[in-house]
C-alpha cells in the first residue's frame, strides 16, 4: 500500500477536517489564479476598449470595465488572503490531532514488544520512529498536502484557459507532463533508501547521546569526556555525511 493511501487510511475519523481543509486549499487556488486572468482581461481593456471582452458582457464604457476590475481585484485579494488562512489553519490542526494518534498507537504497540526485539534493536531507532518520523507526518500535512492539491488544481486550471484559447498550445504544454511525472517517480525510488539510511544514522546518534547522558557520571568520573565526544562528533559526522547526499539528491528534483 502506498505511504499516503496508508497515512489517511488512519485519518479516517478525520475524513470530514479532510474535505473542508482540501475545498479551502482549492478554493485558495482559484482565486490564486484569477490575477493572472485579470492582467489578460485588463489587457484586453486597454488595447480594445469599446470591443473587449467585458464590453461583449454590456459594460461598454472602458472607465467602467477598469472600475469593476479594480473591484474584483480587492474580491479576488481578499478571497486568496482568506482561504489561505483557513486551510492553514484546518490542515496545521488536523496535523496535531494525527500526530497526537500517530504516536500514541506505535507507542501502545512498542509496549507489546517482547524483551527480545529490544535486544536486536537500538533505543534511539525506536526515539527515531516515535519522534522524528511522525513529526516528518506532521510537516507533511501542515505544508506538503495543501501543496499536492494546489498543484493539481492549478495545472487543471492553467490546462483549462489553454484548452479554451487554444488547442494545439494545450497539447505543446502537456507533452512534458509523462516525462515529469517519471522523472518525479524515479527519484522518489531514489531518495527513499537514502533517507532510510539518515533515520539510521539519526537512530544511532540519538542512541549514543542517551547512553553517554545517562551514563555522565561514569564519564566523568574516568575523565572520559574528549573520548566521548569523539564519538558524538564520528556520528554526527556520519549523520550529515548521508543527510547530505540525501539533500543532493532531492535538490535535484526542482
Amino acid at each position: 500500500m502506498h505511504p499516503l493511501s496508508r497515512l489517511f487510511s488512519h485519518a479516517r475519523q478525520y475524513r470530514r477536517e479532510v474535505r473542508v481543509a482540501s475545498l479551502y486549499s482549492v478554493l485558495n487556488k482559484f482565486f490564486d489564479v484569477l490575477p493572472e486572468i485579470l492582467i489578460g482581461v485588463a489587457v484586453d481593456v486597454v488595447v480594445n476598449q469599446k470591443a473587449s471582452f467585458l464590453a461583449g458582457l454590456g459594460i461598454v464604457d472602458p472607465k467602467d470595465q477598469l472600475v469593476l476590475l479594480a473591484i474584483l481585484t480587492v474580491l479576488i485579494w481578499v478571497g486568496e488572503s482568506a482561504f489561505q488562512y483557513l486551510y492553514d489553519v484546518r490542515w496545521r490542526s488536523l496535523a496535531q490531532n494525527l500526530q497526537h494518534d500517530l504516536r500514541m498507537e506505535a507507542y501502545r504497540h512498542v509496549q507489546q514488544l517482547d524483551m527480545a526485539y529490544f535486544e536486536r534493536n537500538r533505543s534511539g531507532n525506536l526515539l527515531s520512529i516515535l519522534n522524528e518520523d511522525i513529526n516528518q507526518m506532521e510537516r507533511f500535512l501542515n505544508g506538503g498536502a495543501n501543496e499536492l492539491i494546489q498543484v493539481f488544481v492549478g495545472s487543471l486550471m492553467v490546462g483549462g484557459v489553454f484548452f479554451v484559447l487554444t488547442h494545439e498550445l494545450a497539447f505543446l504544454a502537456l507533452i512534458p507532463v509523462p516525462l515529469i511525472l517519471y522523472g518525479a517517480f524515479w527519484f522518489q525510488r531514489r531518495l527513499a533508501p537514502r533517507y532510510t539510511s539518515v533515520r539510521e544514522a539519526a537512530g544511532a546518534l540519538a542512541t549514543r547521546l542517551n547512553n553517554n547522558l545517562q551514563g555522565i557520571a561514569t564519564v566523568k568520573a574516568y575523565a572520559a569526556e574528549e573520548f566521548e565526544a569523539g564519538h558524538i562528533r564520528d556520528g554526527s559526522d556520519d549523520y550529515r555525511r548521508r543527510n547530505g547526499e540525501a539533500i543532493r539528491l532531492s535538490a535535484a528534483i526542482t
